[in-house]
């Protein structure tokens, strides 16, 4: 089999003309052509006027060799990779049966989900415990809250419960992580067989939608419940059970600069039960902060990791079709128009686009009472009146000085979180209300007392404000320099009624859990932290990734010990 990229045709081309095109580039006639399959779908919008699409395929010929030869030095012809995954153990007949203790995994999150997914396909039968509620339930309460029907449940929301944070998201399954064993590829396929839609295996940037999530979330839990996991929710982890460890000093993969050895033999969970552990993956997602304190007492290593802040901007979806696509917007081929902006200010900020939502809504995403967070959030259809963005900047040293207990306090930047959505609580009017300002008043630095022609997605609702005292004064100046810049890449981007709403905050995980090579914690044996919230992953494909590799290091470890 080979693998043919770069094959370009028009927006408008027909069904047999794809075909066609790969013959011309092989130089090959039709009866060499055995069969060939898409591997993904791009687009070129570089010229709004010549819009292409671009193929990679592979195909299978006659004389395979002599036409590699024949194309010789031409990069877009090789042998199509294998992106089969194989299993890297296999657990012994009856595992867990027997008195063994069970893997555990933390939290139902992408991450978590696929650590238990891949350990149950291995024979591990593995034990997932979530703090939230199973998805229904979990969407009632979200939805509840949104619509003003609900008080915030500080266990069931956007962020804690079946699917993790980015069950209410756009669903978005690209990444720029580094994946030479094409685990992305597994993640797309477990994604399909748990009841995403197939296109995701092909098209360039793939998304599942809310609602599909939510389905495919109960799909995943279902295939582990078959191969003999179980998922619990409303099963906080309250408390590791750790006894000290005395290892010899040059025991590979240990920090001593991280804190006492310790290893974990068991968990403590919020309802007083107790359970033997001897290996978990620690997955709690980027919002778990009640946990990041719990692990800090406990000893167990920990650190600051850069994260960003900002505000969510909202344009109408038709804007930004025109901006993009040019007289090619609304082609079925092309759907709702995506965009990525970024902008180095003269003071040394760096202002980005981030999470970008098209034909979708900004939504309350607080986990904690008295707080505001903003999020994105689109359908499969992405047909919502209005695109947005997130517009951040990566947080310094400078920003976290005033929140830190000690110097290198690796939880200031929740502490930092913190009073940023405690300010837009408050500018918001104090009952879960958004603070938003329209794009022509935030750059004559006047505040808003109405809205304009755009109106607002957000829930549960908004309040026209002066978002200049939601943010950093450095920061406010970096977006002020950065729109009008934006405006003049894009279209109509600095409209004058586009709406930025407050506060964006949880981008990723303020802190990191550092591991060895093996995934394990650098000093807590047993211990494997992964995915968003323990630092190794950004968005739903890479925290998935993430739960393979953990899973992996997690079964190596349970055959050697036996």
């Amino acid at each position: 089999m080979l693998r043919l990229t770069e094959v370009r045709l028009p927006l408008d081309h027909g069904p047999q003309d794809l075909e066609a095109a790969l013959l011309r580039r092989l130089r090959i006639p039709p009866d060499r052509l055995l069969n060939h399959r898409l591997i993904k779908r791009s687009i070129d919008a570089r010229r709004q006027e010549r819009i292409q699409l671009i193929y990679s395929l592979d195909v299978e010929v006659r004389g395979e060799a002599a036409l590699l030869k024949k194309h010789r030095g031409d990069q877009r012809l090789r042998i199509a990779p294998d992106m089969r995954y194989e299993l890297v153990v296999q657990a012994p007949a009856g595992f867990g049966l027997d008195g063994q203790s069970r893997p555990v995994v933390i939290g139902a999150g992408p991450c978590g989900y696929f650590a238990a997914l891949l350990l149950a396909q291995m024979g591990f039968r593995p034990l997932l415990l979530e703090r939230g509620q199973p998805v229904k339930q979990r969407t009632a309460d979200t939805f509840g809250f949104w619509r003003g029907q609900r008080p915030l449940q500080p266990e069931s929301n956007v962020q804690f419960g079946e699917g993790g944070a980015g069950t209410f998201s756009d669903g978005k399954l690209y990444s720029q992580v580094s994946d030479p064993e094409h685990y992305g590829r597994k993640v797309l396929e477990e994604l399909v067989a748990s009841g995403a839609n197939p296109e995701i295996l092909t098209v360039h940037r793939p998304h599942i939608g809310t609602f599909k999530l939510a389905t495919v979330v109960r799909g995943l839990r279902s295939r582990i419940e078959q191969l003999g996991g179980e998922v619990r929710f409303g099963a906080k982890v309250q408390e590791l059970i750790l006894e000290p460890l005395i290892e010899p000093k040059d025991q590979p993969g240990w920090d001593d600069s991280a804190g006492p050895r310790q290893r974990l033999v068991g968990l403590l969970l919020a309802d007083g039960s107790r359970l033997a552990c001897q290996q978990a993956v620690l997955a709690p997602g980027h919002s778990a902060r009640d946990t990041f304190s719990m692990l800090e007492k406990q000893g167990v290593a920990m650190r600051a990791k850069p994260f960003a802040v900002g505000f969510r901007i909202e344009h109408p979806q038709t804007l930004i079709d025109q901006a993009r696509w040019g007289c090619k917007a609304g082609h079925p081929r092309l759907g709702a128009a995506e965009y990525k902006l970024v902008h180095h200010a003269t003071n040394g900020r760096c202002v980005y686009s981030f999470c970008m939502c098209p034909g979708g809504m900004v939504v309350g995403a607080t986990s904690e009472p008295g707080r505001v967070v903003t999020n994105g959030m689109s359908q499969h259809s992405r047909n919502e009146r209005n695109a947005n963005s997130g517009l951040v900047m990566p947080v310094l040293e400078e920003d976290l000085a005033p929140h830190q207990r000690f110097p290198g306090d690796p939880l200031a930047g929740v502490a930092f979180q913190q009073a940023l959505e405690e300010r837009a609580f408050s500018l918001g009017g104090g009952d879960y209300s958004a603070p938003v300002q329209r794009l022509e008043d935030f750059l004559a630095n006047r505040p808003s007392t109405a809205l304009g022609r755009i109106a607002p997605s957000y829930q549960p609702g908004v309040k026209p404000s002066d978002l200049r005292q939601a943010l950093p004064a450095d920061m406010i100046a970096a977006l002020q320099e950065a729109l009008p810049v934006f405006g003049r890449r894009l279209k109509d981007y600095d409209h004058p009624d586009a709406l930025i709403t407050g506060v964006e905050t949880r981008t990723s995980s303020p802190v990191r859990l550092p591991r060895n090579d093996g995934c394990e914690s650098v000093n807590t044996a047993g211990l494997t932290p992964a995915g968003e919230g323990a630092g190794y992953a950004g968005g739903i494909l890479s925290a998935a990734i993430d739960g393979i590799r953990a899973a992996e290091a997690v079964a190596l470890r349970l055959i050697s010990q036996r």
